[in-house]
């Protein structure tokens, strides 16, 4: 049965009370840097296959990571059990991307964002069976929450929506990839042997870009590469450095301090910050009867924390 390490009580003023101080602002700002993932996404999704987009993303982002893993830590082959970790850790990932892109095409990067908000109810289900992370009242109840919030967004607030299952094929394959990524942080503490979270960052990108190759198949040769616009490659490339690389690292390395839900109790805020975005673009508002479902999964991002925030002033 594996270890709780994410529950253990750190002293009101050491290194472990620091480390979780900063574990918990390093989320917060992920999140700002996942949110535009949304409306980027939503914008350049059609200017290629999404298995061939993701592909290059991460094969790109594997790249301008290896020089830094050499440097810092070695860059050698990883033995044989180690790649299986690697490669199950990489799964979910690359499975929930794809979902992503090919979500987008028929979906708002604001719909995609809500339904991200349940992925910390899916975490803790995952964090519980896994790694036997415990929940108080107060996590429940805002994991509760968050699930209301996305569903009003989603629905628009209307009821006749929700019982008639008015949704897109959009909505539908973002959710099975949300179903992915809710495993993925209990998995980076069931199955992480000691290894430097740079290591174990890299060689996952690494695992992630091999699914990929695989799910793009024949695609990837086939694409004209000089058909594609400028706009779609500098969007892979930002996909690549910053929601990939930087956001991965402080996710693993988060994550083993600070236990997966807490980590993506924070996606509670990306509906908001999306909806930010997307005015700031020049979209369109979206209708009033969604204001009250960003409301509550912002309510929800508060309650899950108030545990952490308690610890810190004790």
């Amino acid at each position: 049965m594996g270890q709780d390490t994410s529950q253990a009580e750190p002293s009101p003023s050491g290194p472990a009370h620091t480390g979780q101080a900063h574990a918990h602002v390093l989320a917060f700002l992920m999140t700002v840097v996942i949110s535009a993932s949304f409306p980027l996404g939503e914008h350049i999704t059609h200017g290629l296959d999404p298995a061939v987009m993701m592909c290059i993303r991460f094969v790109l982002a594997a790249l301008l990571m290896a020089p830094i893993v050499a440097w810092r830590e070695g860059l050698k082959l990883p033995e044989a059990k180690a790649c299986l970790r690697y490669f199950a850790l990489g799964a979910p990932l690359a499975f929930f991307f794809w979902c992503m892109f090919e979500a987008l095409r028929s979906t708002s990067g604001l719909n995609t964002s809500a339904i991200f908000t349940i992925v910390p109810g899916l975490s803790a289900i995952f964090g519980a069976v896994l790694v036997g992370e415990r929940l108080g009242v107060h996590r429940l109840a805002a994991l509760f929450l968050g699930m209301i919030g996305a569903l009003w967004i989603i629905f628009r607030g209307d009821p006749a929506r929700l019982i008639g299952l008015e949704v897109n094929i959009g909505d539908g394959i973002f959710l099975a990839g949300c179903v992915g990524f809710g495993v993925y942080g209990p998995m980076i503490k069931r199955l992480h042997r000691g290894e430097p979270v740079l290591v174990l960052t890299f060689w996952t990108l690494v695992a992630a870009a091999l699914w990929l190759v695989a799910a793009s198949n024949v695609k990837l040769w086939r694409t004209d590469w000089s058909g594609v616009e400028v706009v779609v490659l500098g969007g892979i490339v930002y996909l690549a450095i910053f929601p990939t690389i930087i956001s991965f690292f402080i996710t693993q390395y988060t994550t083993l301090r600070i236990g997966a839900t807490r980590v993506q109790a924070y996606s509670y805020a990306l509906p908001a910050i999306v909806l930010l975005l997307d005015l700031a673009l020049g979209k369109p508002a979206p209708p009033l009867m969604t204001v009250p479902g960003l409301a509550i999964v912002l309510l929800a991002s508060l309650v899950v924390q108030r545990g952490a925030i308690r610890e810190f002033r004790e």
